[in-house]
């Protein structure tokens, strides 16, 4: 096995070694998830701690389903009515919670940094389900794990992200995790949704959609961050949906077997045509979701079975 980390708290840190090790496990566990029988005792007597201090149904349901099917015990904390939210701040609840011993803590938090924070406070494997506009790993993973099994590979693609490059960890977390497996990058969106010096990843940058999705293989659409907006970064929903939005006129520049991926939610008729989401030739949306699922229970069991191999630190 070749993986090292002792967290999971962004792509920046991990080797194509260990990508692909956790892209393997996940593999294995897709196949689990297919059966009848999903369950397994992998994590048997660990607690897993899921705190979201940001709203993400999808996210959240799908580290719990991937704790419980291993055999963790799950639990959900409500942060929206938390200690945090009468004035404690994370590093106490870090401390409080640390108290009690979890294995495994799921963070999701509206600052960048905040997951990292709290990892130095805690003796468990922290995860990091998304933190600001930092990074958002297993998204990442599994937008990996989909395009492999879809492709066949994860290297020497060329891979078009498209819309709000500049609020989206998604696309800084999938920029670091196919830059290191030696992949093309496009991105393309207007420039007020393009972050400064973003050339410097080693992207191609476009503005014209048509041009940007010239012969790509995969074409991965992102949702408008409006919650993370406070200005007026396009000029309406609809002349974003006619220059940006992807429909099939501009999906025909992509290569004929190029895939569509959105990480979900979708705003369909904005980012995406609803028809062209739901074409089973073409987008891999919903394998999406399957994957994330696979890639989580990897995650969680390759970081228990390094903490597992390493002396235990005490923190104080």
């Amino acid at each position: 096995m070749t993986f090292r980390a002792k967290h999971l708290l962004g792509i920046e840190h991990l080797g194509p070694d260990e990508i692909t090790t956790l892209l393997d496990l996940a593999d294995q566990y897709v196949d689990l998830n297919r059966r009848d029988v999903k369950h397994t005792d992998t994590l048997a007597g660990l607690t897993q701690i899921n705190m979201f201090f940001e709203n993400s149904t999808r996210t959240q349901a799908s580290f719990e389903i991937a704790g419980k099917r291993l055999g963790a015990d799950v639990m959900n904390m409500a942060m929206q009515a938390s200690s945090v939210k009468k004035g404690e701040t994370l590093i106490d609840t870090a401390l409080t919670l640390n108290a009690m011993h979890p294995d495994l803590l799921v963070v999701r938090h509206p600052h960048s940094g905040a997951v990292d924070l709290l990892a130095q406070k805690v003796n468990c494997a922290v995860l990091n389900a998304g933190d600001g506009r930092h990074e958002h790993p297993t998204q990442a993973l599994l937008d990996a794990l989909t395009i492999r099994r879809a492709k066949g590979r994860l290297h020497r693609l060329s891979v078009a992200i498209c819309g709000d490059i500049a609020h989206s960890r998604v696309a800084r977390s999938n920029i670091m995790l196919l830059g290191k497996m030696e992949n093309r990058i496009r991105l393309i969106g207007p420039p007020t949704l393009m972050p400064s010096g973003i050339a410097e990843f080693g992207v191609e940058v476009f503005e014209d959609m048509r041009e940007g999705l010239r012969d790509v293989d995969v074409v991965m659409m992102l949702r408008l961050q409006k919650e993370r907006m406070d200005g007026g970064f396009i000029p309406s929903e609809r002349e974003y949906y006619h220059r940006y939005g992807l429909d099939p006129e501009k999906l025909s520049h992509a290569k004929p077997d190029a895939i569509v991926m959105h990480p979900g939610p979708m705003n369909r008729g904005v980012e995406i045509d609803g028809v062209l989401a739901d074409d089973i030739n073409r987008s891999v949306i919903q394998e999406q979701v399957e994957m994330g699922v696979a890639v989580r229970m990897a995650a969680m069991e390759l970081l228990v079975r390094t903490r597992r191999a390493q002396p235990r630190e005490v923190m104080v």
